[in-house]
């Protein structure tokens, strides 16, 4: 990936700008992920005539360390600040796990910037957690090992498949969150409070497509969160059978189809959309 950066007050983001005259589609990974989940979908939107960039969250993958605040309404402000950075006019927002809490916060935000959401995996409200889950998730994120403990975990969450090319990224997403700083940052994220995006779940105004693996282990009941998602910003789920938290990379033959589907049909250029 060829990187590029833009420099806000508080730090600097890493992105990758694809390329393409068509929409703007901002991707933006999960906490303790790298932009590269996006490998496989970036390609198919291009090719479809969309112009996609995906962007590491702060603190994350090339983005400095550290930051000020880690939390729903910062990593909102960095997705409204990349798009009005860029200067391409309201972009679709592709948002995973942590990231489309912030997604949802910027769209009531600023719903001028914002045209459609893909809310894939989504954290977007106060989960409800027994306390041994709780528990457990807080020594994952604490203990002396904790970045081998984190790969293991992230392991989990593609169950039916993995990438031909997963040994590959695990190795720079170990790499990248050994460095200083780095795994405090997505401690940071996965400590903050959703309420941010939760309380603002009904006031979204732009289209929003829900997307969920059936077998995604972040969930106890993942097709109802999925919809309760939906049914909160009037908005529409599908669900990828078999897949975990990262469809788009676990079953992107399944997923892009789906989500580009979407973007067509909600397109501010639907004359730079090729079917």
């Amino acid at each position: 990936m060829n990187t590029q950066y833009f420099t806000r007050s508080e730090g600097t983001l890493a992105y990758t700008d694809y390329g393409g005259n068509g929409d703007l589609v901002i991707m933006v990974p999960g906490m303790g992920a790298l932009r590269s989940e996006y490998r496989f979908l970036a390609p198919q939107l291009k090719e479809a005539g969309f112009h996609p960039v995906a962007v590491d969250l702060r603190g994350h993958g090339e983005s400095s360390v550290p930051w000020a605040v880690y939390d729903v309404p910062s990593v909102g402000e960095d997705i409204l600040a990349l798009i009005e950075y860029l200067d391409y006019g309201p972009a679709h927002i592709i948002a995973t796990s942590f990231s489309p809490a912030a997604a949802v916060w910027a769209a009531v935000e600023r719903p001028s910037a914002i045209h459609s959401l893909v809310l894939i995996g989504a954290f977007v409200r106060v989960a409800k957690v027994n306390p041994f889950m709780k528990g457990a998730f807080w020594l994952m994120m604490n203990n002396p090992w904790r970045v081998n403990t984190w790969i293991m975990f992230y392991r989990t969450l593609y169950p039916s498949q993995k990438p031909a090319d997963f040994e590959t990224y695990l190795a720079a997403l170990k790499d990248s969150l050994s460095q200083p700083g780095r795994f405090a940052a997505n401690k940071a994220l996965g400590d903050s409070s959703r309420h941010p995006s939760e309380e603002r779940l009904p006031q979204v105004k732009a289209p929003v497509l829900v997307v969920m693996g059936t077998k995604d282990p972040d969930f106890s009941d993942p097709v109802a969160e999925a919809k309760f998602i939906a049914g909160q910003t009037n908005g529409r789920s599908v669900f990828i059978e078999g897949a975990g938290h990262y469809p788009q990379t676990e079953m992107p033959g399944k997923t892009a189809p789906r989500i580009l589907d979407f973007l067509r049909e909600t397109a501010v250029n639907p004359a730079a959309v090729k079917l």
